[in-house]
C-alpha cells in the first residue's frame, strides 16, 4: 500500500472525527441551552393553571346544577 494511500485513509478519518466532535458539542450546547431555557417553566406554570381552572369551573358547574332549589 502506498504511502499516500494511507496518508489520505488518515486524512479522511481525522476530517470525519473531527465532523463528528464538532457535531456532537453543538448537539450538547443545544441541550444545555434548553434546560436553561425558561420555556419548559413557562409551560407547566400555564398548565397548572389550565388544570385548576377546568377544576374551578367544573367545581362550579356542578355546585349550580347539583342543588336546584339554592337557586
Amino acid at each position: 500500500m502506498s504511502s499516500a494511500l494511507v496518508h489520505d485513509k488518515l486524512f479522511i478519518k481525522s476530517f470525519w472525527e473531527q465532523k463528528i466532535n464538532t457535531h456532537t458539542h453543538m448537539i450538547e450546547a443545544e441541550e444545555e441551552r434548553r434546560k436553561r431555557s425558561a420555556l419548559l417553566k413557562l409551560r407547566d406554570e400555564w398548565l397548572t393553571r389550565m388544570e385548576n381552572r377546568t377544576k374551578h369551573l367544573k367545581n362550579f358547574g356542578d355546585n349550580r346544577g347539583g342543588n336546584p332549589t339554592a337557586n
